[in-house]
């Protein structure tokens, strides 16, 4: 389980360190991708595969089907977490992120996202100016 939110270094080569909490989940390593709101998407390989099965079962007919396709696939990278807890962000996905040399890694239960430290700035400032609309999406969810 991913939860939490922790600001790291990127280094000069691209690499980043996962926190401790997170490195029992990727033994098996992890897949790096393209995410939605200009952050980076990571799934444990074994949260990766059912997902991918999904998203490959949608009807290439549908735009919207392979608009998901092109985002998540095309940009997809298998990494590894090396003996320090660091994966290597390919350029391709730094760049996509607007990622130089700090990035925050936020939880998001089956998987976690690295995100710009501007760009989280703002999700976060538009989660609050949107707190009673996601209250009563909760309320209608019986939550």
């Amino acid at each position: 389980m991913f939860l939490g939110e922790f600001e790291h270094t990127i280094d000069d080569k691209g690499r980043i360190a996962i926190p401790a909490r997170f490195r029992e989940g990727l033994s098996e390593g992890l897949v790096l991708t393209r995410g939605f709101d200009r952050c980076l998407q990571a799934f444990p390989r074994q949260t990766w595969q059912p997902l991918a099965q999904r998203i490959s079962s949608m009807s290439m007919g549908n735009r919207e089907a392979r608009n998901l396709r092109r985002l998540l696939f095309s940009g997809a990278a298998e990494v590894e977490v090396d003996r320090q807890g660091r994966i290597l962000i390919p350029q391709n996905l730094r760049e996509y992120a607007g990622l130089s040399d700090q990035a925050v890694i936020a939880g998001m239960d089956t998987y976690f996202e690295l995100w710009s430290r501007d760009n989280w700035g703002d999700v976060l400032s538009n989660l609050d100016d949107s707190a009673s609309i996601i209250a009563e999406q909760l309320s209608e969810l019986g939550i």
